[in-house]
Formats: C-alpha cells, structure tokens, sequence
C-alpha cells in the first residue's frame, strides 16, 4: 500500500476524482464555482464582486492566438450590452514557462486589445486554481451565469455569444 505504484495510483484516483468533481460543479444550470485572485493592480477581485444581469467568465491568456482572435468579438459584445446588465471577468492562464514576464505580457495584451471590464489571474497558467475549478483543459473557454450566479451557457464564441446574451438582455 505504501509502494512507490500504489501512491501513483492513489494520485491519480485523487486527481480524476477532483476533475469529476469540477466537472459536475460547472455543468449548465450548476451555480458558478465562487473565486478570488488578483487584479493586474494586485488586489482581490472575487466572482461574487461582479454584479450584472448576466456574467461572462471569460478563460483566456495574452500567448493564446485564438483567444486574441476572438477578443474583438467580445469587445464589442460588452460595447454594445454592458449598458443593459453584462458584465465579464476574464480569467488569464498567462505563467507558462516559455514567458518571460508573464505580468507584463498579460497587461500588455489587455490594453493591447482594448478589454476594459473586471481582469484577474494567478499567472500559474493551467495550474491556475481558478482554471482548475472549473476543469479548463484549453483556451478560450466561456461561462455564461445569469443574474443569480446559475451558469446558462458554456463556452460560447462569436456569433452564438451575441445571440445568447441578446436572448437574456433585449
């Protein structure tokens, strides 16, 4: 029980159990998984902070060609429904270890591509405690909450982002 393959083991039952469980916890009609992490500014920023009628939890990273592809899109969905209650908070995976400064780079990108809601990361890219609540395996990946912290939508792109939070908001 004690061998160097039974702790292996033990690990790895530990670590699918864990996985199971964060999938389940983000499944839609599930209430958010609750976070905190930094701001670029250092500061706690938590989940429950991020008050609207419906909460894009945004899973990207300043390094990731899709999710910089896609961040126009984004912007101009929060431009054109912040005013009626959209709120996001985007998630940075930058830390990997091919970064020099991670920081920077994910500031960079920020201004960069003109994101300008609520941004938070451990810079501990997919080690990330946030990511791993909510079991991202790849960027970008989206969650959609309603007014009430329920997730209505996962991992919504391009036009069937604006479509769904059209459906809750007009």
């Amino acid at each position: 029980q004690n061998s160097v393959a039974a702790n292996m083991l033990k690990t790895k039952i530990k670590t699918k159990k864990l996985e199971k469980a964060a999938i389940g916890a983000t499944e839609i009609g599930q209430i958010a998984p609750s976070f905190n992490a930094p701001t670029p500014e250092g500061k706690a920023l938590a989940l429950n902070d991020i008050k609207g009628k419906l909460t894009l939890i945004d899973f990207w990273a300043s390094w990731c060609r899709p999710c910089r592809m896609e961040n126009p899109n984004v912007v101009k969905v929060y431009k054109k429904y912040h005013s009626k209650g959209l709120e996001i908070i985007s998630v940075s995976l930058d830390g990997s270890r091919n970064q020099k400064d991670p920081k920077a780079a994910w500031i960079k990108a920020i201004k960069d591509d003109n994101l300008t809601w609520s941004h938070v990361s451990n810079l501990s890219y997919f080690n990330d405690p946030v990511a791993k609540a909510y079991n991202i395996r790849s960027i970008p990946a989206t969650f959609l909450l309603d007014e009430n912290g329920k997730i209505i939508a996962k991992n919504l792109r391009g036009p069937a982002l604006e479509q769904k939070v059209a459906e809750y908001l007009n």
